[in-house]
């Protein structure tokens, strides 16, 4: 598949993605990309999130393909059973263990647990080794139970701008050769 052959949809976390991270950089990049907004970033209702994400796959024209960044990866998952129209991917980068009391915003929580279903959909998960909103043990638990493929970035913190991704040319690439094999 080529990117013009779907919609792509990005699905960022808490708070957005800011204009330098790399969601944002390739929602400019990728002529069918779009950004899924929510009503609000820094206060997430997990209805309200998950609601807005089955919108946007159920108006999609083209195929489906998340590209979806820590919270948002929590909200597509959580949003699967109210898709009318099927996915053909998900690229999930950083997600984060929304059953970990310790992990704060503690908010975070009312976006899990995560269902342990296999993804109906090929599916790449990316972790970080030094994520502050997930061990590397609990995403390879999780992306293990959904059937994906999991991607080992590192320490690479929470894969965001304050990281230091904000191009992520490595992400960029992977993303590429993934939409290829769809």
């Amino acid at each position: 598949m080529k990117a013009k052959d779907a919609d792509i949809l990005i699905i960022p976390g808490y708070t957005n993605s800011g204009p330098d991270h790399w969601q944002s950089r390739w929602e400019k990049r990728i002529e069918t990309a779009r950004r899924v907004e929510q009503a609000e970033w820094s206060k997430p209702v997990r209805d309200d999130w998950v609601n807005t994400v089955a919108e946007a796959v159920n108006e999609a024209e083209k195929p489906v393909v998340l590209v979806a960044h820590s919270l948002g990866v929590a909200t597509a998952v959580q949003a699967l059973p109210l898709f009318k129209k099927p996915v053909a991917g998900a690229f999930f980068v950083a997600p984060p263990d929304v059953a970990n009391p310790k992990i704060r915003p503690k908010h975070l929580m009312t976006f899990g647990p995560y269902p342990r279903e296999k993804l109906p959909f090929p599916t790449i998960v990316i972790a970080s080794r030094n994520d502050h909103f997930s061990s590397y043990e609990a995403a390879e638990d999780i992306a293990s139970a959904w059937g994906a493929l999991l991607m080992d970035a590192g320490e690479a913190g929470h894969i965001n701008t304050e990281s230091g991704f904000g191009p992520w040319p490595e992400g960029s690439m992977t993303f590429a050769k993934f939409l290829a094999h769809l």
